[in-house]
């Protein structure tokens, strides 16, 4: 029983020991930001660009740490038509306007879709509606008919055994 309750023990501290090494492992490379992009100044745009991280800017052509604070880099840092990031013959103007009108594009189209379904469901239950009504119609038709076909045979009987005039059994009530 000693011996289960150690190896228990040592299985519980494994993984304390193994949390407070990941935090310290976190903490040293977040406490420490290393200006890599920065030492890439005066270099081209593509050795700029190959760390994610950076920024370039082409008119000042000068490689910067892309600020993640904003979303977009401030016109003081540098222009939005001269920023690269990703890929040097992309501008950051270009990408804002092209990601909206793609943005837009899904957007449209997902509203005339929507719309489509909706219009087409409500189509095809006035179809099915004008179907059944029709249907409900002729069944009448054929019942009137049924009834007018009964009322002239039943006066056929009447007039044939001549009960045709006033009722006969009127005079017992």
């Amino acid at each position: 029983m000693f011996q289960y309750m150690m190896g228990l023990r040592s299985l519980v501290g494994l993984p304390a020991v193994l949390l407070l090494f990941g935090v310290v492992t976190v903490f040293a490379q977040t406490a420490a930001p290393s200006p890599v992009c920065e030492t890439k100044n005066g270099t081209s745009c593509e050795e700029c660009l190959m760390i994610v991280k950076c920024l370039w800017c082409q008119k000042t052509k000068m490689c910067i740490t892309y600020p993640v604070s904003t979303i977009l880099p401030q016109h003081t840092v540098c222009p939005l038509n001269d920023a690269r990031w990703g890929r040097c013959w992309v501008n950051f103007q270009s990408l804002i306007i092209a990601m909206a009108v793609v943005g837009g594009v899904i957007i449209i189209a997902f509203l005339v879709c929507l719309f489509c379904c909706c219009k087409c469901e409500h189509i095809g239950s006035t179809r099915f509606d004008a179907k059944m009504e029709r249907r409900t119609n002729k069944m009448k038709g054929k019942q009137e008919e049924r009834k007018a076909e009964m009322k002239m045979r039943h006066e056929e009987i009447r007039t044939k055994y001549g009960l045709s005039g006033s009722n006969p059994y009127s005079k017992f009530s």
